[in-house]
């Protein structure tokens, strides 16, 4: 069964199922061929373990392939040949007991469960040396943010590794989302990662829509689009402002925090929330763009222009920015690619990889969008993609909100659904957030009630990218780095 859409909808019984040792030769085949891995997980049902991969060729095409295991089968590790899939048979491992042999980081991910009280067991690598320390950060962090345990190995001031342990927040996201009507999912789902509301529930609203067989208009999937890209700047803003305070460049952070007042704001104006909850609903939307509020945006967004083209060049041109970001925190376009690294920190190592460009649904499909890529895979690649991607955004939020249709736009687009969702079936979304690709599977029942709700955010695979970001830099250098990677601690830790 494939797709070339950010959507795949297969009927269960038409999934073709393998035994597990078959499934995990049949995926290592693929990656073989070039396939990429978007996702790889697996369900307990009875006393037998589906697992579910679901991959990429490199023309596009997405496919799913399935296996089945009882508890505690181990099979060959794909992580040996494919470093790609080391995060994914890690949880495998942890959520559901199959045991890939050979994996050589075997870990949990988490701490879900039996394991939730023996976080402290956690076996970190280890540096020997006369002259080696290791310096621990968190998991309780002096600013507001999440909590996460960073374990340096140093020798004097250079890192030789890091590894970041997460799992603080158990949250049983996934476990919700199975207790509540499944056509009501969207306050919970636009909060799994509070600042890719709009990514997370355009997903969620595409599998529902297509499990009901709901039609979307052009127009609410032009509106979703909006909605994204604004989502989008807003937040590469945030990394932007973060990176220039982390090295007291006070023009770039007091100049960047507010054009992202700016343009959460004017989402506000749009929907009511500066994140965008509320905003969109499985069967459409629930705020049009109409005569006044297009006129809004596009003033907001071409007064946002000028002065984000002036800090820009002021980032761009300071010695100062270009001597703590230049050469610092690369990862190289083979690491990148080895380890699945994907969104904009997989692009600024060169990684030509983007599911609007090559999974392009609408309304991405009928407006492209450039595919943008740095090659040096430091600090500075990762800043200046963010600041094209940006002024891609607006180039592509210009060319939406002034097309000659655009006054469908306001009209009411919204389709509340009652329509109960096709049994047996299993639906994978995908949708480019700022951070990359969030993923949802949703697979339903006999009696058409859902039966798993998978849930992947890109940070899950970029974390270990950070963690080769750091390596023979400065401990110094970690915060830029950590800021330029920009990852959710949520977003991991379900």
């Amino acid at each position: 069964m494939k797709a070339t859409q950010p959507l795949l909808l297969l009927a269960t019984r038409d999934v073709e199922t393998h035994a597990l040792d078959a499934w995990a030769i049949r995926c290592a085949l693929s990656m073989d061929a070039g396939a990429r891995l978007l996702t790889l997980f697996g369900r307990v049902v009875g006393d037998e373990v589906l697992t579910t991969a679901l991959l990429q060729d490199p023309d596009g095409v997405l496919h799913v392939l399935r296996g089945c295991a009882v508890p505690g089968q181990s099979f060959a590790s794909l992580t040996t040949r494919h470093p790609a899939a080391q995060m994914f048979e890690r949880e495998l491992w942890e959520q559901t007991g199959l045991q890939p042999q050979g994996h050589p980081w075997l870990k949990p991910v988490r701490y879900q469960g039996a394991r939730q009280q023996r976080m402290h067991e956690h076996p970190f690598f280890t540096v020997r040396g006369q002259e080696v320390h290791e310096v621990g950060v968190g998991p309780i962090h002096a600013s507001v943010i999440e909590p996460g345990h960073f374990r340096f190995m140093c020798h004097g001031e250079k890192v030789h590794h890091l590894e970041i342990q997460l799992g603080y927040q158990h949250r049983g996201i996934e476990a919700q989302l199975l207790k509540r009507a499944p056509l009501g999912l969207s306050p919970l789902v636009e909060s799994i990662v509070g600042d890719s509301s709009i990514a997370y529930t355009w997903g969620y609203c595409a599998a529902v829509e297509a499990l009901t067989g709901t039609p979307v208009s052009a127009a609410a999937n032009a509106v979703r689009g909006v909605a994204l890209e604004l989502e989008r700047i807003a937040m590469h803003l945030a990394t932007l402002n973060g990176m220039a305070t982390d090295i007291a460049f006070l023009q770039g952070g007091a100049s960047y925090g507010r054009l992202r007042t700016a343009i959460i704001n004017a989402s506000m104006r749009a929907c009511g929330s500066r994140f965008g909850r509320g905003w969109l609903r499985p069967g459409g939307v629930r705020c049009g763009i109409d005569a006044a509020t297009q006129k809004d945006l596009l003033a907001t967004l071409a007064a946002f222009a000028r002065d984000l083209k002036q800090v820009n060049t002021l980032m761009l041109q300071a010695r100062s920015v270009q001597s703590r970001f230049k050469g610092v925190g690369v990862v190289s376009l083979k690491a990148a690619q080895d380890i699945g690294l994907s969104g904009p920190v997989a692009r600024a190592s060169g990684v030509a990889f983007d599911t609007r460009v090559s999974l392009a649904g609408a309304p991405y499909s009928e407006h492209p969008v450039e595919l943008l890529t740095q090659t040096s895979g430091d600090c500075w690649a990762r800043m200046k993609l963010r600041m094209v991607e940006i002024d891609e955004s607006l180039r592509w939020l210009h060319a939406v909100l002034q097309m000659p249709q655009q006054r469908q736009l306001a009209s009411p687009i919204a389709l509340p659904l009652s329509a109960p969702l096709v049994p047996d079936h299993l639906c994978i979304s995908i949708t480019e957030g700022f951070r990359g690709p969030v993923i949802q599977a949703l697979e339903t029942g006999a009696d058409g009630q859902l039966v798993h709700y998978k849930v992947q955010d890109p940070s899950l695979q970029n974390w270990f990218g950070l963690a080769l970001a750091v390596r023979d830099n400065e401990i110094s250098d970690f915060p830029i780095c950590n800021k330029s990677f920009d990852l959710s601690y949520c977003g991991n830790d379900l």
